[in-house]
């Protein structure tokens, strides 16, 4: 983690906790770079990756040369005694004592397992990077759908408030004729009951907002008692919406992490069972081993016994000749080889599907934004009409009530095809293995 975005979520944490400040302003990229930097999943995966470095240590350790020394003392009742031809003979002799010191020196020269294992470890820190780099573009995914959603939330509200005002406004402008006898009392009624429908969803539209910016602390580590400010709407995001074309082939899809870690679980798989032929080959050792005894003393004073010393070398090969589980363990590395495959032909297809139907959905937002500002400003002016109407006694109640609804509908559904978009374009980048927000 750098420092700059360290330092921005600690000092922003900090000043919250402290009761300092009880608001934060955000916007897209200060949301996720808080997020990567206080969500525990991604600490976790940075913690996976030392581990695998040093699984990778150990594993080029086995080649260094392995040192050992013992220590015995050995004190024989009764020695063995030989008979040969009638002659016998004792083999030492009865209670004596009988020491050695000895150090070996073992080194391997041929060791065809461990060669593969250290390739195979190299491969499994890639693995281990590329489920850190998964783990960090899902969190980015998740905290800019949830930023996306905050914001759906936050213009609906808006929508829904002036919506709310102007029903409101009606409603007294209505209530203060009625009062002096220039209209009915059903317009009254009619209208507080469009004022009272208003207000119920104005409340829905309030705690919609507040569940939005609970999911979204939740994913940036923030505590419930900092309100979160957003400078931001949904509409100026309406001149970034663009067409998105891709393709249907594996090229699109290599940097999706899915389809990353599944090859390289191919190429693990594929040197698990080069290290399982090893089984087969033979490994050659060199031991070198020295040695100092004294026998047959008749005390435990150690110090003063006569020691002598030997040493010697040996280079020993192991031939493997025959055993039945290394065939079985071969054919089951080959059919885990051919399942994974078959998987990831099945994976790679559906993710193609995917994307090619966020590109579609995508489209179909773009097509409905163009129709809906247009709803919205038709929605406008038929509304300015028909309160003309209404206030020179040529229209109803009905109708101005009915195009505010129609109003209110058409900005909430613009706002909701741009959110659309954004959601589809984000699970998109993920797909794809996008790196937009990743730093």
């Amino acid at each position: 983690m750098n420092g700059k975005r360290l330092l921005l979520s600690v000092g922003t944490l900090c000043m919250a906790l402290m009761g300092q400040a009880q608001e934060l302003n955000i916007n897209l990229q200060k949301a996720i770079d808080i997020a990567l930097a206080e969500n525990p999943t991604i600490r976790v995966a940075d913690k996976d990756i030392e581990l695998k470095h040093i699984a990778d240590t150990e594993a080029w350790q086995a080649l260094l040369p392995e040192v050992s020394a013992t220590a015995s003392i050995q004190h024989t009742l009764l020695a063995a005694e030989m008979n040969l031809g009638g002659n016998k003979f004792k083999m030492g002799k009865d209670d004596t004592n009988t020491a050695a010191l000895a150090g070996t020196l073992s080194v391997p020269l041929f060791a065809p397992a461990v060669y593969q294992n250290m390739k195979l470890t190299k491969t499994d820190i890639e693995l281990a990077r590329e489920k850190a780099r998964n783990s960090r573009l899902d969190l980015i995914n998740q905290v800019t759908k949830a930023y996306y959603q905050m914001l759906l939330a936050q213009d609906s509200y808006k929508v829904m408030q002036q919506s709310y005002d102007i029903s409101k406004e009606n409603y007294d402008v209505i209530s203060a004729k009625f009062d002096v006898g220039r209209v009915s009392e059903y317009d009254k009624i009619t209208a507080e009951v469009q004022m009272r429908s208003m207000n119920s969803s104005l409340v829905s539209a309030q705690t919609g907002l507040t569940l939005a910016e609970l999911q979204l602390k939740v994913l940036m580590g923030i505590t419930t008692d900092v309100t979160l400010v957003l400078e931001d709407k949904l509409e100026n995001y309406e001149n970034d919406l663009k067409l998105a074309e891709i393709g249907a082939g594996e090229s699109e899809l290599e940097n999706n992490s899915t389809m990353r870690q599944l090859e390289m679980n191919r190429t693990m798989l594929e040197r698990t069972l080069k290290i399982q032929r090893t089984s087969f080959m033979p490994t050659v050792a060199f031991t070198l081993t020295g040695q100092y005894q004294s026998l047959y003393n008749n005390n435990w004073n150690i110090w003063n016994y006569s020691w002598s010393p030997s040493a010697s070398f040996s280079i020993g090969v192991s031939i493997p000749i025959y055993r039945a589980s290394n065939w079985t363990k071969l054919k089951s590395m080959k059919l885990q080889l051919s399942e994974l495959e078959d998987s990831r032909v099945n994976t790679q297809r559906q993710l193609a599907m995917a994307a090619q139907n966020y590109v579609h959905n995508m489209a179909s937002s773009i097509a409905q934004v163009s129709s809906n500002r247009e709803a919205i400003t038709q929605a406008n002016k038929a509304l300015s009409i028909a309160r003309t109407r209404y206030d020179v006694g040529r229209g109803t109640i009905l109708e101005m009530n009915q195009l505010e609804v129609a109003l209110t509908q058409a900005q909430l559904v613009y706002n909701q095809s741009i959110y659309d978009y954004l959601r589809n374009k984000a699970d998109l980048d993920y797909t794809l293995g996008r790196e937009t927000f990743l730093r």
